[in-house]
């Protein structure tokens, strides 16, 4: 599958960037990987991250940290690859690294500030397929209908 990514922010020329699942690239993709136990009572409950151009993910994994190609519960077994040019308003790097650094001063909150939340924050930031209100059911339920195994 191949992705896209913008080589300048006025420039529309745009450049393939492909999934690799052996280097755990995952250009322009929200990611998901099950969470021990708890997805194998509930199977649509798992941890997500979200990717930059070259495909290095980024998680919130717990209070006041997000990590960089590291994933806190392994490797992703499900990716739903999203459209760059459905960006609207920042850049794609630019949003994944804003939330980023925003949830990283966040306390993570099992219920309603999650892994989904920072997802959706970045999403709110470029404002995704045109839209600014992005929410973790949202991204859990594009994940359920647009999302491939790996």
């Amino acid at each position: 599958m191949v992705g896209y990514r913008r080589v300048m922010a006025d420039d529309p020329a745009l450049i393939p960037h492909e999934i690799n699942t052996e280097r755990q690239r995952y250009p322009h993709c929200v990611v998901w990987t099950p969470l021990p136990i708890l997805s194998w009572l509930f199977p649509l409950i798992g941890h997500t991250g979200i990717c930059t151009t070259d495909g290095v993910i980024n998680d919130f994994a717990g209070p006041y940290t997000v990590n960089v190609d590291d994933m806190m519960f392994g490797n992703p077994t499900k990716y739903w690859q999203l459209d760059v040019s459905r960006v609207r308003d920042m850049e794609w790097d630019e949003a994944v690294n804003k939330s980023s650094q925003e949830y990283r001063n966040r306390m993570h909150n099992l219920f309603c500030d999650n892994c989904h939340s920072h997802i959706a924050y970045a999403l709110n930031l470029m404002q995704y397929d045109g839209k600014s209100n992005w929410n973790m059911v949202h991204i859990a339920v594009y994940l359920l209908l647009y999302g491939k195994y790996t």
